[in-house]
């Protein structure tokens, strides 16, 4: 892996070319800012022509370097905000504990792993999965206050814990965030999908991107990172940090701060 931004980085041992970064390089890279306040981080990949999955899965698109990123921003995040379709598609389960990441969870007053948090306004989960009754720390789900009352039961007698962040049906982006904020989860990783990921982006609550661009062209029809409907003025954000292996670009954009 090289990193390519910032150029002042370029001397430095973790730049050298052909050369397997540590999991401690990797987490310095890719640390939260300080400031202790609510901080949305996206994690995506998309292929050259735009494609966020292929035959309905990230996994396709994606190489080891990307999941060993994607398990060092797991490693680093207190609460992973998924969507329901997501948490159905990818097959989600419990975040583990890893012992790479332990004495730095612990320096920063974390717990063993980070909580998964759904966000689904229809509440149609599996509540019998593990990752609702068998999380080494307990699962969230986001919902609006007229969530089927039912569903609701189901989801907080299989030992998940309810959060209500809308008035209505769905969920609204900062109010998702100040619920977990609240809770002390501040350092906040979306892995999607991408109608998450979209509302996210209209609620103007997203802080920072990491997309991994993966040299493929698929074609098709697939989802982009993004989706829903269009925001009125298109949001600027600026490359804070860019590296590369076997043609993949893993960049990182953080939103510009007027």
């Amino acid at each position: 892996m090289r990193r390519l931004l910032p150029v002042t980085d370029l001397t430095t041992p973790a730049a050298a070319a052909d050369r397997e970064w540590t999991l401690d390089e990797l987490a310095d890279a890719y640390a939260y800012p300080d400031g202790g306040r609510p901080w949305l981080r996206a994690n995506m990949v998309s292929t050259l022509d735009g494609a966020a999955q292929h035959d309905g899965r990230s996994q396709g698109i994606s190489c080891p370097a990307d999941m060993r990123i994607f398990g060092t921003l797991r490693g680093l995040a207190d609460a992973v905000v998924v969507g329901a379709e997501t948490v159905r598609q990818e097959g989600y389960r419990p975040a583990r504990a890893r012992e790479a990441f332990a004495a730095r969870r612990e320096a920063a007053g974390q717990g063993p792993a980070a909580a998964i948090a759904v966000v689904s306004a229809s509440l149609d989960l599996d509540f019998s999965l593990p990752l609702f009754v068998s999380p080494l720390v307990p699962t969230f789900v986001l919902t609006g206050a007229a969530a089927p009352p039912d569903r609701v039961r189901e989801a907080r007698e299989a030992g998940a814990e309810v959060l209500f962040a809308g008035d209505g049906a769905a969920v609204d982006p900062a109010r998702a965030v100040g619920e977990l904020a609240a809770r002390g989860l501040t350092r906040l990783l979306t892995e999607g999908g991408p109608r998450l990921l979209g509302q996210f982006v209209a609620g103007g609550v997203l802080d920072e991107l990491c997309l991994t661009l993966s040299p493929l062209l698929t074609a098709g029809d697939a989802q982009r990172i993004a989706g829903g409907p269009a925001v009125a003025v298109p949001e600027r954000f600026s490359l804070v940090s860019l590296l590369e292996e076997t043609g993949f670009l893993f960049t990182r954009y953080g939103k510009i701060r007027h």
